[in-house]
């Protein structure tokens, strides 16, 4: 099949050869991490994503409403790309005259950052391969780290995390934010059941100009992205490399994915939470709190049902999280290391159990 029919990808910079060919092998190795991993969703979470996904592609404004026969089409013809790929290899990139390994991530992107562009790999939820490759839009240093903002993506695969924390390096997808925000918001409107969101939608203005107030909610959301990855460091300071090894050696099942709630709980009440609370920013609180779902919002009960009207609730419920998950995690990790990964089903009950309400 040819490959070339498959890897388009909108907002592209000024077209040069080398840059046309990197995005080119950029998308491949996406195609081919898809191509393994597609199957690891259930159905409703696939089909969803694949929309998402060829909207991304064809450049589809989120307001606008998909072709359904042209989405029926495109699905097949990546679904038969897909079972070409299945058993490739990830291959090496051609970045500005030289071939690097798709996992040398410094490599690259000290060849890149010349050019304005920003190439992220690495291993998502399930140890799915993640790669993308975007636009430059800043760069700062905070707490010792640089955080990176991409802007446009001009390859990408099936999962498109918001942000990522990587070798000491912060890297937010806006692109991605934009559209994660734009997603809940859609859920939102179909199910109403949270007061707090619709009333921030309404503060932000979606009902007069949803594009206009989708570019301002992302732009303030970049920073409680920025804060939690912030408490993902923190996380790993106090997990150390060992946390990083479980994940890996659970793979897919249900105890990665309550570890990885119970890790998200220790950054946020670290950091996100706490350096919200100390600005004020309700707007952020409310959307944060308004957004928590599946096992994070299981885990922590008492934290979905608090409010930001009541500040000193909230504060308490977040201090008793900054001490009640650490030693939540560390007990996951005394078990993965008696156990191995045969403990994953203790792992996942254990998770379950220390449920904070």
């Amino acid at each position: 099949m040819d490959m070339t029919d498959h890897l388009s990808s909108p907002a592209a910079p000024a077209e040069d050869r080398a840059f046309s060919c990197l995005r080119h092998a950029v998308q491949c190795n996406c195609h081919i991490s898809d191509a393994r991993h597609a199957g690891d969703y259930s159905l409703c979470i696939y089909l969803l994503k694949m929309r998402e996904f060829f909207r991304w592609e064809q450049g589809i404004a989120l307001t606008e409403s998909l072709p359904r026969e042209a989405v029926g089409s495109w699905l097949s013809e990546r679904e038969a790309l897909w079972d070409d790929l299945v058993e490739a290899a990830y291959a090496p990139l051609p970045v500005y005259r030289e071939r690097i390994a798709p996992f040398d991530e410094a490599a690259i992107n000290a060849r890149l950052r010349p050019h304005g562009l920003v190439y992220g790999s690495g291993l998502g939820a399930g140890n799915k391969p993640l790669f993308f490759l975007g636009t430059l839009l800043s760069a700062e240093r905070r707490e010792g780290l640089e955080v990176i903002v991409v802007a446009d993506e001009h390859a990408r695969d099936l999962a498109a995390p918001p942000a990522m924390l990587r070798d000491g390096t912060i890297t937010v997808r806006r692109e991605s934010l934009r559209r994660m925000l734009w997603e809940r918001i859609e859920a939102w409107q179909w199910r109403q059941r949270d007061s707090r969101l619709g009333a921030l939608l309404d503060a932000y203005g979606f009902n007069d100009d949803p594009e206009d107030a989708l570019e301002r909610m992302t732009e303030h959301e970049i920073e409680t992205v920025v804060l939690h990855e912030l408490g993902e460091a923190r996380a790993g300071e106090i997990l150390g490399p060992d946390w990083e090894r479980m994940l890996l050696a659970l793979g897919r099942s249900k105890g990665e994915v309550y570890a990885r709630a119970v890790r998200d709980h220790i950054a946020d009440c670290l950091v996100t939470l706490p350096t919200l609370l100390e600005r004020n920013d309700r707007a952020a609180l409310d959307f944060y709190l308004a957004s928590l779902d599946g096992p994070r919002k299981a885990l922590f009960p008492a934290l979905a049902t608090s409010s930001s009207d009541d500040f000193q609730k909230l504060q308490r419920t977040v201090g008793d999280g900054a001490h009640h998950w650490p030693e939540v995690a560390t007990a996951l990790l005394a078990t993965w290391r008696r156990n191995g990964a045969e403990g994953e089903a203790t792992i996942a009950a254990q998770a379950e159990s220390a449920a904070l309400h």
